[in-house]
């Protein structure tokens, strides 16, 4: 069946909340791309000393609990749909381009207004120097011979100024279950807003670690491919944001690599399909859950898809060959979403039940 065409970036990756990321501290949020996570899994590295990491009972009572204080009143702003006051809490960086943290909080609002929410123990990262660090990387916790320990945490953030930041991560009990995280930047005794990422813990009713076990079960029977795009979202689902690993999506992230897919879009690389002749350039590939449904999302670059008529039989066609080359995704999914995505960003999605597929 269509689905209708959408202007910009193509509806992410159509989950039911929008996700948003930090991209940088001091620079708006902005929709989540599922296929850079990668990106945010490189393996830990020596701890340098100008980037520290307090944790657990290394953060002092009166820090601890301005934190929690500070992150329960942007919750309680975040609820209520306040983006005039949390505007006024932020850095000057975030408040001069807060466009995408309002739309995040306008997409969360009716999922949290009534909603209680926990404040886990913060992280508090401190990043000493006078120039910003292309690549600071915070080992939170304690790390054994083999690296993470089951109570670390590793943070990576891009481009990051000089300055002690923080980590206040809720949960949220929720009609969908979800996480709010915020990154915080100390401004002499405040606790300003510099980033905001909220993400549900489950898909299609599912948390992370069914996911995993699901992952490794299509493995075990030579499924890779369903298996690839499980442990993505295994891996997704059990951290609140982006930018932190620990040791059970280390351990994930190891071993995902021996199932990446080379025939179909992975790691952040494309891959060509021909169909009856024609060259499909696959941009993206991922898993969305829609109600109970797991599906498969699978988009492709076009020069114009102005032409709905051609447009819905090329997204058809390759519907039906990916369904043919790749039988096991009937194990994996209920339908696949095939979507043509124009230079301009403009996208045109078809969905077709892989059961009325013959």
């Amino acid at each position: 069946m269509p689905v209708s065409p959408v202007s910009g970036e193509g509806n992410g990756k159509l989950k039911t909340m929008h996700l948003f990321e930090i991209a940088r501290i001091g620079v708006s949020c902005v929709r989540r791309i599922p296929l850079l996570l990668g990106l945010l899994l490189l393996a830990p590295t020596a701890t340098l000393s100008a980037q520290t990491c307090l944790s657990g009972e290394d953060v002092d009572p009166s820090t601890k609990n301005a934190l929690e204080t500070t992150a329960r009143k942007y919750f309680d702003l975040v609820a209520k749909g306040d983006v005039a006051t949390l505007r006024q809490n932020a850095i000057p960086s975030v408040a001069a381009d807060f466009s995408g943290i309002e739309a995040a909080v306008k997409d969360n609002q009716a999922n949290f207004a009534g909603a209680q929410a926990t404040v886990r123990p913060p992280y508090v990262l401190q990043a000493e120097g006078k120039e910003s660090f292309p690549r600071a990387e915070f080992l939170c916790g304690v790390f054994g011979k083999s690296g993470q320990t089951s109570n670390s945490a590793v943070f990576v953030l891009q481009n990051l100024p000089p300055g002690d930041y923080a980590v206040a991560i809720l949960d949220v009990a929720a009609k969908a279950p979800s996480t709010l995280s915020f990154v915080l930047q100390k401004s002499g005794n405040d606790w300003k807003f510099a980033g905001f990422y909220a993400r549900s813990t489950q898909v299609a009713g599912h948390d992370g670690q069914w996911f995993a076990n699901q992952a490794r079960e299509f493995k075990s029977k030579n499924q890779n491919r369903n298996a690839w795009f499980y442990y993505l979202e295994a891996r997704e689902l059990l951290v609140p944001v982006p930018f932190m690993s620990t040791m059970v999506t280390d351990k994930i992230y190891d071993e995902m690599q021996t199932v990446q897919p080379t025939d179909l879009p992975a790691g952040g690389n494309s891959a060509d399909f021909v169909v009856d002749g024609k060259i499909y350039k696959l941009t993206a590939a991922f898993l969305v859950g829609v109600g109970n449904d797991l599906d498969l999302v699978v988009k492709y670059a076009t020069p114009d898809i102005s032409n709905a008529n051609q447009t819905y039989q090329h997204n058809v066609s390759l519907i039906k060959a990916l369904a043919a080359k790749f039988p096991e995704l009937r194990s994996g999914f209920i339908a696949i979403v095939a979507r043509g995505v124009e230079p301009s960003g403009r996208d045109y999605g078809t969905m077709t039940a892989l059961k009325d597929l013959k």
